[in-house]
């Protein structure tokens, strides 16, 4: 196998829990389902009417806030990070993220649903990394 050629590996919630940080109710990401290390990586997160933000966001029709879409895209985009340099070593050892341009929701996010993030490395600067 060339350096270039796909990995299609799964990364279960097991391995993320050692990748991530966040824990419920904000580990906003299931699966990853495919991942090349260093370039790019593609992840599901099941959305259910069990979600806390449900709740208020709206009691009679239920739509997954924008923030949180961005933060799940966040998150998989910090597994990727992560899968290259390493699990975390302790509770500061974190991403943070720095800035969001031109996002665009093209249609609701509901109960039922199940978003496919899609993140890729576009730039590498110092200690900061920008994803499209």
């Amino acid at each position: 196998m060339t350096e270039k050629q796909k990995i299609l590996d799964t990364v279960e919630v097991e391995k993320i829990l050692k990748l991530l940080p966040h824990r419920y109710p904000f580990l906003l990401v299931d699966r990853v389902i495919d991942y090349q290390l260093g370039e790019h990586l593609t992840a599901i997160k099941n959305v259910t009417f069990n979600e806390p933000h449900f709740t208020g966001h709206f009691p009679s029709h239920p739509v997954m806030p924008g923030v949180l879409i961005i933060e799940a895209m966040a998150q998989a985009s910090g597994i990727l990070s992560r899968l290259a340099i390493g699990e975390l070593q302790d509770e500061d050892d974190i991403f943070y993220l720095v800035k969001v341009d031109k996002a665009k929701f093209m249609q609701t996010v509901v109960p039922g649903d199940q978003l496919h993030l899609h993140v890729s490395i576009k730039r590498k600067m110092r200690n900061m990394v920008k994803y499209v």
